[in-house]
């Protein structure tokens, strides 16, 4: 009954924990849908040649990292419900590779001052607007990343050892099964009703024959 007990909530808290992913994916969505929607206005008020020429990398990229988190927290929930060993590693392999591109791209912005001059240009000036609201509300933003750093390290380590519990199995239904069948088992053999019809005919017939003699 406890291992069953913990398996359940370990199940529960790794699906609680990779909602984070979830809800941060689901708001990078809806920025990004609200992103295109005022580049399109924009196109549509200055019908600007930049515009119509060059692509919105910034606005698809938002929008990728958004569908990528919603699909690695169903990886999770997906995970978390089967519990499967296969499952489990698939799932912390992910979210591992995930971690290590984020610390790459922390690296990247604190140690190279000139990264912004590595990337595309941004007709949209959408980017812009991005970093400096980042800026502006650095703070909330610094906590909302650890937050999610936090998160992914809690799966991980959830997934761990939920992956290290073990398969489940249903020993009370095991138990039960076998003592349904046990019954079954302890009935004597019956012998088949030709087998005693037939030694019943060689006895008569071995009687007859010594009353003959």
């Amino acid at each position: 009954m406890a291992p069953k007990l913990a398996r359940t909530c370990l199940q529960s808290f790794l699906k609680l924990v990779n909602s984070t992913l979830g809800i941060v994916g689901i708001a990078m969505i809806l920025y990004g849908l609200w992103m295109i929607r005022a580049w399109q206005r924009e196109m549509e008020e200055f019908s600007f040649d930049d515009f119509k020429t060059t692509t919105p990398w910034f606005i698809y990229t938002f929008l990728a990292a958004g569908v990528t988190l919603c699909a690695i927290t169903c990886v999770g929930h997906l995970a978390a419900s089967v519990a499967n060993s296969c499952c489990l590693s698939c799932y912390m392999t992910i979210i591992f590779s995930l971690l290590l591109l984020e610390t790459a791209i922390g690296a990247e912005i604190l140690l190279n001052s000139d990264w912004e001059k590595d990337l595309p240009n941004d007709p949209t000036g959408r980017f812009k607007d991005f970093k400096d609201f980042v800026k502006s509300n650095f703070e909330t933003f610094k906590w909302i990343g650890l937050l999610i750093v936090l998160a992914q390290g809690l799966s991980i380590l959830m997934a761990m050892v939920l992956r290290s519990i073990g398969p489940n199995k249903d020993d009370d239904s095991d138990d039960e099964y076998a003592q349904a069948r046990l019954p079954l088992v302890k009935h004597g053999v019956q012998p088949a009703p030709y087998v005693g019809a037939e030694q019943g005919l060689a006895s008569k017939t071995t009687n007859a024959w010594k009353t003959n003699k």
